[in-house]
Protein backbone atom coordinates (compact mmCIF):
# COMPACT_ATOMS: atom_id res chain seq x y z
CA UNK A 1 0.00 0.00 0.00
CA UNK A 2 2.57 2.55 0.41
CA UNK A 3 4.71 1.76 -2.26
CA UNK A 4 1.58 2.95 -4.26
CA UNK A 5 1.35 6.09 -2.37
CA UNK A 6 4.81 6.90 -3.13
CA UNK A 7 4.19 6.20 -7.05
CA UNK A 8 1.46 8.15 -7.66
CA UNK A 9 2.75 10.65 -5.54
CA UNK A 10 5.72 10.79 -7.76
CA UNK A 11 3.63 10.54 -11.05
CA UNK A 12 1.24 13.15 -9.82
CA UNK A 13 4.39 15.82 -8.83
CA UNK A 14 6.34 15.12 -12.32
CA UNK A 15 3.19 15.33 -14.44
CA UNK A 16 2.10 18.34 -12.55
CA UNK A 17 5.84 19.93 -12.52
CA UNK A 18 6.45 19.56 -16.21
CA UNK A 19 3.32 21.14 -16.86
CA UNK A 20 3.70 24.34 -14.61
CA UNK A 21 7.60 24.34 -16.39
CA UNK A 22 5.90 24.64 -20.00
CA UNK A 23 2.42 27.03 -19.30
CA UNK A 24 4.85 29.70 -17.11
CA UNK A 25 5.20 33.11 -18.48
CA UNK A 26 8.68 33.75 -16.78
CA UNK A 27 11.72 31.22 -18.30
CA UNK A 28 13.22 31.06 -14.99
CA UNK A 29 10.36 29.82 -13.28
CA UNK A 30 9.96 27.19 -15.81
CA UNK A 31 13.42 26.16 -15.37
CA UNK A 32 13.13 26.09 -11.77
CA UNK A 33 9.57 23.94 -11.89
CA UNK A 34 11.85 21.70 -14.45
CA UNK A 35 14.63 21.35 -11.65
CA UNK A 36 12.05 20.33 -8.96
CA UNK A 37 11.33 17.86 -12.15
CA UNK A 38 14.59 16.46 -12.59
CA UNK A 39 14.74 15.63 -8.86
CA UNK A 40 11.38 13.84 -8.65
CA UNK A 41 12.30 11.95 -11.36
CA UNK A 42 15.43 10.65 -9.74
CA UNK A 43 13.09 10.06 -6.26
CA UNK A 44 11.10 7.21 -8.87
CA UNK A 45 14.09 6.03 -9.78
CA UNK A 46 15.57 5.41 -6.45
CA UNK A 47 11.65 4.33 -5.91
CA UNK A 48 12.56 1.89 -8.51
CA UNK A 49 15.90 0.40 -7.30
CA UNK A 50 17.97 2.15 -9.48
CA UNK A 51 20.08 3.92 -7.69
CA UNK A 52 22.85 4.14 -10.02
CA UNK A 53 20.27 6.05 -12.59
CA UNK A 54 18.81 7.90 -9.85
CA UNK A 55 22.57 9.85 -9.35
CA UNK A 56 23.41 10.03 -12.72
CA UNK A 57 19.89 12.02 -13.37
CA UNK A 58 20.75 14.21 -10.31
CA UNK A 59 24.35 14.85 -11.17
CA UNK A 60 23.87 15.25 -15.29
CA UNK A 61 20.15 16.66 -15.37
CA UNK A 62 19.70 18.40 -12.18
CA UNK A 63 23.26 19.01 -12.15
CA UNK A 64 24.67 19.95 -15.54
CA UNK A 65 21.84 20.28 -17.92
CA UNK A 66 20.19 23.21 -14.93
CA UNK A 67 23.29 25.21 -15.65
CA UNK A 68 23.44 24.95 -19.28
CA UNK A 69 19.36 26.45 -19.38
CA UNK A 70 20.53 29.01 -16.61
CA UNK A 71 23.88 30.70 -18.38
CA UNK A 72 21.39 30.61 -22.04
CA UNK A 73 18.49 32.27 -20.11
CA UNK A 74 21.34 34.57 -18.98
CA UNK A 75 22.69 35.12 -21.27
CA UNK A 76 19.38 35.70 -24.02
CA UNK A 77 17.64 38.67 -23.04
CA UNK A 78 14.42 37.45 -22.54
CA UNK A 79 12.21 40.54 -20.91
CA UNK A 80 10.53 41.89 -24.31
CA UNK A 81 9.35 38.12 -24.60
CA UNK A 82 8.14 37.92 -21.06
CA UNK A 83 5.94 40.72 -22.46
CA UNK A 84 4.66 38.95 -25.56
CA UNK A 85 1.57 37.03 -26.14
CA UNK A 86 2.83 33.20 -26.25
CA UNK A 87 -0.03 30.95 -26.94
CA UNK A 88 -1.63 32.72 -30.30
CA UNK A 89 -4.59 30.62 -31.33
CA UNK A 90 -2.41 27.30 -31.64
CA UNK A 91 -3.86 25.63 -28.49
CA UNK A 92 -6.65 23.82 -30.08
CA UNK A 93 -4.06 21.85 -32.44
CA UNK A 94 -2.08 21.40 -29.27
CA UNK A 95 -4.68 19.89 -27.22
CA UNK A 96 -5.28 17.41 -29.67
CA UNK A 97 -1.76 16.33 -30.27
CA UNK A 98 -1.33 15.88 -26.39
CA UNK A 99 -5.21 14.31 -26.33
CA UNK A 100 -3.58 11.68 -29.12
CA UNK A 101 -0.51 11.06 -27.39
CA UNK A 102 -1.97 10.14 -24.37
CA UNK A 103 -4.25 7.65 -26.03
CA UNK A 104 -1.30 6.30 -27.56
CA UNK A 105 0.23 6.28 -24.15
CA UNK A 106 -3.18 4.33 -22.61
CA UNK A 107 -3.03 1.80 -25.17
CA UNK A 108 0.64 1.19 -24.93
CA UNK A 109 0.26 0.68 -20.99
CA UNK A 110 -3.03 -1.63 -21.47
CA UNK A 111 -1.34 -4.14 -23.85
CA UNK A 112 1.68 -4.63 -21.83
CA UNK A 113 2.68 -7.88 -20.51
CA UNK A 114 4.88 -8.15 -17.41
CA UNK A 115 7.45 -10.87 -16.87
CA UNK A 116 11.04 -11.74 -17.03
CA UNK A 117 11.61 -11.54 -21.00
CA UNK A 118 15.51 -10.22 -21.78
CA UNK A 119 18.74 -11.44 -20.34
CA UNK A 120 18.89 -9.50 -17.48
CA UNK A 121 15.81 -10.50 -15.01
CA UNK A 122 15.80 -9.45 -11.25
CA UNK A 123 18.14 -12.51 -10.00
CA UNK A 124 20.71 -11.68 -12.63
CA UNK A 125 20.79 -8.12 -11.86
CA UNK A 126 20.51 -8.55 -7.88
CA UNK A 127 23.91 -10.89 -8.84
CA UNK A 128 25.58 -8.11 -10.20
CA UNK A 129 25.46 -4.26 -9.40
CA UNK A 130 23.37 -2.21 -11.66
CA UNK A 131 26.23 -0.89 -13.00
CA UNK A 132 27.55 -3.49 -14.22
CA UNK A 133 24.08 -5.21 -15.86
CA UNK A 134 23.72 -1.33 -17.52
CA UNK A 135 27.39 -0.93 -18.98
CA UNK A 136 26.80 -4.47 -20.19
CA UNK A 137 23.83 -4.22 -22.06
CA UNK A 138 24.91 -0.34 -23.39
CA UNK A 139 28.20 -1.62 -24.56
CA UNK A 140 27.25 -4.92 -26.05
CA UNK A 141 24.06 -4.98 -27.47
CA UNK A 142 23.13 -1.36 -27.79
CA UNK A 143 26.99 -0.22 -28.49
CA UNK A 144 25.90 1.01 -32.23
CA UNK A 145 23.24 3.41 -31.16
CA UNK A 146 25.20 4.48 -28.36
CA UNK A 147 27.72 5.64 -31.09
CA UNK A 148 25.50 7.28 -33.18
CA UNK A 149 24.04 9.20 -30.21
CA UNK A 150 27.34 10.30 -29.52
CA UNK A 151 28.12 11.39 -33.47
CA UNK A 152 24.78 13.52 -33.06
CA UNK A 153 26.28 14.77 -30.04
CA UNK A 154 29.50 15.79 -31.50
CA UNK A 155 27.73 17.08 -34.62
CA UNK A 156 25.50 19.48 -32.41
CA UNK A 157 28.68 20.55 -30.83
CA UNK A 158 30.42 21.84 -33.85
CA UNK A 159 27.30 23.32 -34.97
CA UNK A 160 27.26 25.23 -31.89
CA UNK A 161 30.54 26.31 -32.09
CA UNK A 162 30.40 27.58 -35.50
CA UNK A 163 26.93 29.24 -34.98
CA UNK A 164 28.70 31.01 -31.85
CA UNK A 165 31.98 31.82 -33.16
CA UNK A 166 32.09 35.55 -34.42
CA UNK A 167 33.46 35.99 -38.16
CA UNK A 168 36.88 36.72 -38.53
CA UNK A 169 37.56 40.21 -40.30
Amino acid sequence: MINKIFFFYFSAVIVAMSLMAITRRNVMHGVLYMLLLFFHIAGLYLFLNAEFISAVQVIVYAGAIMVLFLFVIMLLNLREDILKKQFIGTWPMGLVASAGILMVLLLSMLTVKTGEKGFWGIAQIESVTQTVAIGTTLYTQYLFPFEVASLVLLVAIIGAIVLAKKRLK
